[in-house]
């Protein structure tokens, strides 16, 4: 074994010094209602939600005419077993997007967008990514995270003037924040923006950079040295992609989206005017999380879309394929699998438009709701995905091509268990988006008491916070005794042929539950709570099961109402909420008994060596190598494989 795979590499900052980095990032202000957050301090807020917010009619009008002419597009032009045969995304697919405005759907008219809402925007990823995931991740990278949004919050009006037209019809953007040796800890980003007269001067290399293979333009964030002058710290840029000196060394290849373009970025003296950074200096942190509140959402919209796909092949074939005397769909194993796909798309499609509109109204603070949306939506994809390889059976397993080769219909079962896996992963992963969600979740009480489990306050601000603590709980702790959930006919506006008001009633309790649970926590283990990783992600986990089972409800009233489907949504609002039901009861029970200590004790064996024989009587099959790459900044060596689609 080498030297350098043997050693691990060295943090360049003290776990205390990265968690501040995180906690300067995040928006510290609650200056609108948030459904979720009031869930987690035990307030189940139905207000907020119910009646389910509407788009207004132009909007809608303008939405559903984008969505029938992209719906003719993906089913004309668009040839997703060649995308993924070839690995690529033919360019003549892309500029037939361009030319359909789909580069633009949430850019403003007055820049040559669509200026389409977020809930249409996710309709059109979630139709786009129905015909091939990787299509779905290029328009969401580009308009999500990529240039527009950014601009679109935090820009000035001269970089909104000079990018977002281009952005709408000819130029696609990527987001550049990962590194090497940086993922989910940005405070110990590498990348150098060193100011130089009017300019700066990046040098890094950036990894996992989707779009940017193909890219025209670029976000990238950058440490900026502190000196005179210049407060320094993580700043955001937008770059020229074929500015002098940036380098695609390499185009990534993925078990899944096999058509993303998505590369390994070098930058070396690459000078950039001071007119192209974002927001001040050291604001780049803040600024991506911010563009992601809402930039998450397109992530779940797209697990909405495999979900529909998902059941739609369920169905035609458990009814088509017959064992012992009769479809498979009627025996109980199969169909068990086949209700949990069509009910958890109704709920996630719930839980994304839900969020989606409330984003669009912008009268709700929405960020631990997209998070949830986030995190739901890529778990239980990938649970749908599963479960349709499994009715599928071995056919689940095979390729469409396969499949299409020895005569059967071509169905991409596999391809898209392999495409939806990523999901968990980018766009933060759920370990992290666990952390996140639990950091806004207990703001309230960090708020209050967090001087208390701070070991750098004095004794005067520990006293200080004990007593701003003690008036807060003495307020909050007796609301979570009782509430409506325990009232027989409470929420009987839900009450029809199905009755959904105790899944409503059990969502109130569940929520109050949850809260005092948090607390209890808190009083145990206080400053050591933030290491309570799996009592943490349970909590978030009730959390989203709950706000899952809040919007299905909401929905299926709305569909009611509509006179949409109403008997249908209330059916599959019902099977959700008690499936989901299932599900928190289990979290609840394994915040207290569980296997995280004894787990603990486990990985100190493992990492020591202890288990060491476990390992014996395998080949390991991996080729030589650091298991992280060096990126020590300089001259690239390799080929620019950088290619503008024109």
């Amino acid at each position: 074994m080498s030297l350098m795979s043997a050693t691990p590499h060295q943090p360049t900052v003290t776990e205390r010094e990265a968690r501040q980095v995180a906690e300067a990032a995040r928006e510290q202000d609650w200056r609108k209602p948030s459904f979720a957050k009031e869930l987690f301090l035990g307030r189940f807020r139905l207000d907020l939600i119910h009646p389910h917010p509407m788009p207004a009619d132009e909007d809608a009008q303008r939405g559903e005419e984008f969505l029938a002419k992209l719906r003719d597009f993906c089913e004309t032009e668009i040839d997703s077993a060649r995308i993924e045969r070839e690995a690529r995304i033919p360019d003549e697919t892309v500029n037939g997007l361009k030319e359909l405005g789909a580069l633009g759907m949430k850019i403003d008219t007055k820049y040559g967008g669509l200026g389409l809402t977020q809930v249409y925007y996710n309709k059109a990823l979630a139709l786009v990514g129905s015909a091939n995931p990787a299509l779905g991740a290029l328009l969401s990278a580009h308009q999500s995270i990529g240039v527009p949004q950014p601009l679109k919050l935090f820009g000035t009006q001269e970089q909104k003037d000079t990018y977002l037209p281009r952005c709408a019809r000819t130029d696609i953007s990527a987001f550049l924040l990962t590194e090497p040796d940086v993922g989910s800890d940005p405070a110990r980003l590498a990348t150098t923006a060193v100011p130089d007269g009017d300019d700066y001067v990046l040098d890094g290399v950036k990894l996992w950079t989707t779009n940017g293979v193909v890219a025209d333009l670029l976000v990238v964030m950058a440490r900026v040295p502190k000196s005179e002058g210049h407060k320094g710290g993580i700043t955001a840029f937008v770059v020229e992609a074929g500015s002098e000196g940036i380098t695609v060394e390499n185009r990534n290849a993925f078990m899944g989206l096999r058509g993303l373009e998505n590369g390994v970025t070098r930058f070396h003296q690459v000078r950039v005017p001071a007119a192209n950074r974002i927001g001040p200096e050291g604001a780049g942190l803040k600024i991506a999380l911010t563009t992601l509140n809402t930039g998450r959402l397109s992530l779940p919209a797209m697990c909405v879309g495999a979900g529909k796909w998902c059941l739609k092949i369920a169905r035609e074939w458990s009814a088509a394929r017959e064992q012992w005397g009769k479809p498979v769909a009627f025996h109980e194993a199969v169909g068990a699998k086949i209700s949990f796909i069509a009910a958890t798309t109704f709920a996630l499609e719930a839980v994304v438009d839900l969020s989606s509109q409330m984003a669009d109204e912008n009268r709700n603070d929405i960020r631990i709701e997209a998070a949830l949306a986030k995190l739901y939506g890529s778990e239980m994809g990938c649970l749908m995905a599963d479960e349709l390889v499994q009715i599928r059976g071995g056919r689940g397993f095979e390729t469409a091509e396969s499949l299409a080769a020895r005569g059967e219909r071509a169905v991409p079962a596999e391809q898209i268990l392999r495409d939806l896996r990523i999901n968990r992963i980018f766009e933060g992963s759920t370990e992290i988006m666990h952390l996140l969600i639990a950091r806004e979740a207990v703001d309230a009480h960090l708020s209050v008491a967090g001087d208390l489990i701070d070991p750098d306050k004095s004794l005067s601000d520990k006293a200080k916070a004990g007593a701003n603590a003690g008036v807060f709980y003495a307020k909050w702790l007796p609301k979570l005794v009782a509430g409506q959930g325990q009232i027989p006919g409470a929420y009987g506006e839900f009450r029809r042929e199905v009755d959904l008001s105790p899944h409503l009633r059990y969502v109130e309790r569940g929520a109050r539950k949850l809260a005092r649970s948090t607390f209890y926590a808190m009083s145990r283990w206080q400053g050591r709570m933030e290491t309570k990783q799996g009592f943490l992600g349970r909590i978030v986990d009730i959390g989203a099961e709950l706000f899952a089972m809040s919007a299905a409800c909401v929905r299926a009233e709305l569909l009611r109402k509509e006179g949409d489907h109403g008997r249908e949504a209330y059916q599959l609002a019902d099977a959700f909420c008690r499936q989901s039901r299932i599900r928190v009861e289990e979290l609840f029970g394994r915040l207290w008994s569980n296997t995280d200590d004894l787990d603990r004790k486990v990985v100190e064996g493992v990492l020591s060596g202890t288990y060491a024989w476990l390992e014996e009587g395998v080949i390991d099959p991996s080729g030589e190598g650091p298991w992280i790459a060096d990126a020590t900044p300089g001259a690239a060596k390799r080929e620019n494989v950088h290619r503008p689609i024109r």
